[in-house]
This record gives C-alpha cells, structure tokens and sequence, in this order.
C-alpha cells in the first residue's frame, strides 16, 4: 500500500483533471457490490491467502515521497496539523487484498473513496481500504506523542506492515514563518 502527503495529493488531482495520472490513482473499480448485502470484505483468493506465510510474504507500507518503508517511514507533525494522506492500495502488488489501515493516538476523517467524495464525514481510527482503491484521509494531528499507523491483519503487521509518526511542538531551531 502506499502513502502520499497532502503535496502529492495536490499534485495528483491537478495531474487527474488535466488527465496526465498514470493508472495508480486513476482506476475506477466499482466496489459497491462488496458492501450491496452487508458484507464489507470481499476475498477472490483463498488459496493464496492460505499458502502465505511470514516466511513469504512481506507486506509494506511506502512512503512514495522518500521511498521508505515501513518502520523506516519519519512523518512529524506539529499539534494541530490537519494532515491530507492518500492512501493506495494497488492492484499490482503480489497479493492484492484488503487492508484495514488503523491509526493510534490520532483521529481522521475519510474524505473521498476513488475520488468520489465520503457523504459521511465522522471521526474514524481505522478504515478499510479495498484492493485497487485510492482513499484521502484527513489526519487531525491534536494529540502529542508517538504513535503508530499500521494494517490491522495481525500477520501483515507481524512482518512489518507499521511505521511510527511523531506529533508536538515546532522543533526550536525551525525557521520561523513569515
């Protein structure tokens, strides 16, 4: 799965209307039949999700910014930060599946799903990203501390699939604004 801060967001939907973005954000996959009888999971591959082991398979999380990886992902933010991440879940990787995406410490609101605006805005910690779909989050940084991010399928976060942020006080030797 990847991440994008708010810069490459922007970057995107400027690229997305003048029709310049690659497939990675640009798919339309139409997941409504996942949800039409309640049932928010969809899983097209048993076999594999049985062969797959920690031995096997290393789940990540990427910072398409920087290229870091999981635990090598180094996101700070300052207290009251409202941070937009876009959150894709490709359909390339190796065993494309869902991913519960949870947050600790830190709220957000889903903003768009496919780049179809989320018609009910309420605070969440976790949201469950489909295979191949693109979902903006909005990061309200409030709560001071390091904390965690990381898929909620315990085998996907035993191999490694989390990566800590820090939020506080602007840094003292930052340059000041203005």
């Amino acid at each position: 799965m990847k991440l994008m801060t708010s810069r490459q967001v922007a970057a995107a939907m400027s690229d997305d209307q003048t029709g310049a973005q690659g497939s990675s954000t640009a798919h339309h996959h139409d997941h409504a039949d996942a949800m039409a009888d309640g049932i928010e999971w969809e899983d097209l591959m048993p076999e594999v999700n049985r062969a797959t082991t920690t031995a096997n398979m290393r789940w990540k999380l990427v910072d398409r910014d920087t290229g870091s990886e999981n635990a090598e992902i180094d996101w700070s933010f300052t207290t009251g930060d409202q941070v937009k991440i876009r959150l894709v879940n490709e359909m390339e990787s190796d065993h494309p599946m869902h991913h519960p995406f949870h947050v600790h410490g830190e709220r957000f609101l889903v903003l768009a799903r496919d780049g179809v605006p989320e018609p009910n805005l309420v605070w969440k910690d976790t949201v469950l990203i489909r295979t191949g779909e693109t979902v903006d989050i909005l990061v309200d940084a409030s709560n001071p501390g390091l904390w965690m991010a990381h898929c909620h399928i315990a085998e996907h976060l035993e191999t490694g699939m989390m990566f800590s942020f820090r939020v506080g006080s602007p840094s003292a030797d930052a340059p000041a604004e203005g």
